[in-house]
């Protein structure tokens, strides 16, 4: 037992990448923290970590045995957290990463009631759209929309989103409103940054049609093109969901009322089927009440 112990506490002092930040994580004096490695090692027989005054480093040997370690001490984790009553009463601190304006519009009233359900929880979030490492962060999920890039990462997906053309009132007094996509090739189109932002693939009871696009935005975040298509700055393509607000004002209306894009999919990623109580009731509760937004 003292053995799987000194791997638990090994496997800290990786994650942390310091003796001193993992001892203080869990109450113990660095100079203990620094003997049961030093002991692991020599039960052994071989270097784990190489130390310096300011940091460590996983030597080959290390590297291999911290890449074992980490799933026993997961798992083992995970088997003492649903034996009792976790999974009614999940605890603990959920840490997740969205994409700011999904979690602005959709998830802040999700998250809301959830929080309701299960007070023993408490909250981290990163709102940002950048690619979180699940295997160094301390992140327990990450939603993001669209398909998954990382073939090394559990996606379970969640909902799946109509997308339509939105622009201002305005926009179209001054600039007029097309009345089929090869229109929009003279329109000012804002556009989201990544791969294919110079075209908008659009279908209808016509068909499919793909349409090069051009404008002078091109940005990041849907939030942002949402706000400047409100300024009368160009048409939009956004989540049916994203726009609704600003339909219901008056500030967009569709264009091309008959034309869609592709719906646009969510997804929660993890690093391992095996989730602790907290994230697999938050990821279940995401999959339920997101279908029926």
């Amino acid at each position: 037992m003292e053995f799987l112990n000194d791997m638990a506490l090994f496997v800290e002092v990786v994650k942390a990448r310091s003796f001193r930040r993992a001892a203080e994580a869990m109450g113990m004096p660095n100079s203990t923290l620094s003997r049961r490695i030093s002991g692991l090692e020599k039960a052994i027989g071989l270097r784990l970590l190489h130390r310096t005054t300011r940091k460590i480093e996983l030597t080959e040997a290390g590297q291999v045995y911290f890449d074992r370690c980490k799933r026993i001490v997961e798992e083992a984790r995970l088997a003492h957290e649903q034996l009792g009553e976790m999974l009614a009463k999940p605890s603990g601190v959920l840490r997740a990463s969205f994409p700011v304006d999904f979690a602005t519009v959709y998830l802040a009233p999700l998250i809301a009631e959830f929080a309701r359900l299960y007070p023993g929880i408490s909250f981290e979030f990163d709102l940002s759209p950048r690619q979180v490492d699940l295997v160094s962060e301390p992140v327990d999920v990450v939603i993001r929309m669209g398909e998954p890039v990382s073939s090394n990462l559990i996606a379970r997906k969640l909902a799946s989103f109509r997308r339509y053309l939105y622009a201002s009132p305005r926009y179209l007094e001054l600039s007029g409103e097309p009345v089929h996509p090869s229109d929009l090739t003279r329109h000012e189109c804002l556009r989201l940054r990544g791969m294919r932002a110079d075209r908008w693939t659009l279908s209808s009871s016509e068909g499919e049609v793909e349409v090069a696009i051009g404008g002078r935005f091109e940005l990041n975040s849907v939030g942002m093109i949402r706000r400047l298509a409100t300024l009368d700055l160009g048409i939009a393509l956004l989540a049916e969901g994203i726009a609704a607000q600003d339909v219901a004002n008056g500030t967009l209306c569709r264009v091309l009322p008959q034309w869609q894009a592709s719906p646009i999919s969510v997804y929660a990623l993890t690093e391992t089927r095996l989730l602790p109580a907290k994230t697999q009731r938050f990821i279940e509760f995401l999959r339920e009440h997101l279908q029926d937004a």
